[in-house]
């Protein structure tokens, strides 16, 4: 699943849901059946989705990504030894680190690290990558939010990913992500940041597509099992939507590679 850096980019629109109608009521409580959202989408529609690799010359494979106005770059360096004395293992080793800017929220603490979004990261990719292709090496991953908007763990997960297989790191499949937020009875896809403080509750999926396969399910708050279900199935459908955009961005870039080459 590896792809040459080509500087090509894609961005288009996804939703799971397209024959729903706009609700055009003034906007009310976040609770409220009748609620519109800021900026005017469905409750099951995302936000337009663009992909570019090679965003970093220096690194094995790098990828840039925005969702809305949340923007993400994703840094992969390796498969290279690893610093620190090990023993020898069939398998290779993944390290992931998430950090944000100092301006890419209005809080600043959060331009520190984010040891919980690093983990889940971690454990997002981890069961797509063939850590058997790079024994006692590392491949390490530096994602960075240059903009907060919402959704912002989702991109992230996305954007590695792409980054991944722009580095010809070897995967079973590429990883999309996606979040929900629950208000009352509203289940709002690709929530905003003042929809995700005010939530009752959030759902994200992390999934790769060709495999139909769940790498990773993040729940807070108090859910059902009928309402598991039902916000599962609008984060998978979006997830594969959002697949196709990356495999779009890939393919395109590998074209633009072949086509400097000739």
């Amino acid at each position: 699943m590896a792809t040459k850096r080509g500087g090509s980019a894609s961005s288009t629109t996804y939703s799971p849901w397209s024959n729903q109608k706009t609700r055009r009521q003034k906007r009310l409580d976040l609770k409220d059946p009748d609620w519109v959202r800021a900026d005017g989408r469905l409750f099951h529609q995302c936000r337009p989705a663009f992909f570019r690799t090679g965003a970093v010359s220096a690194a094995a494979g790098s990828a840039y990504a925005e969702l809305g106005d949340t923007k993400v770059i994703v840094s992969v360096f390796g498969p290279r030894e690893s610093k620190k004395a090990m023993l020898y293992s069939d398998v290779g080793r993944l390290n992931c680190n998430v950090s944000y800017t100092t301006f890419a929220t209005s809080v600043r603490e959060q331009g520190s690290g984010h040891k919980e979004y690093s983990s889940t990261l971690h454990k997002a990719l981890e069961g797509a990558i063939i850590l058997e292709s790079f024994p006692k090496t590392t491949v390490d991953v530096f994602a960075l939010v240059l903009e907060s908007s919402g959704s912002d763990l989702p991109l992230v997960v996305s954007c590695a990913s792409l980054a991944l297989a722009d580095a010809g790191i070897m995967m079973y499949d590429l990883v999309t992500a996606v979040c929900l937020s629950c208000h009352g009875p509203n289940l709002i896809l690709d929530p905003l940041v003042e929809e995700e403080s005010h939530q009752d509750g959030s759902l994200m999926v992390t999934y790769m597509p060709s495999r139909v396969e769940v790498t990773q399910l993040t729940i807070t708050g108090e859910w059902s099992v009928t309402r598991i279900h039902e916000a599962m199935n609008l984060c998978i459908s979006a997830c594969s939507r959002l697949g196709e955009v990356m495999r779009s961005c890939l393919k395109e870039a590998a074209a633009t590679t072949d086509d400097t080459n000739e």
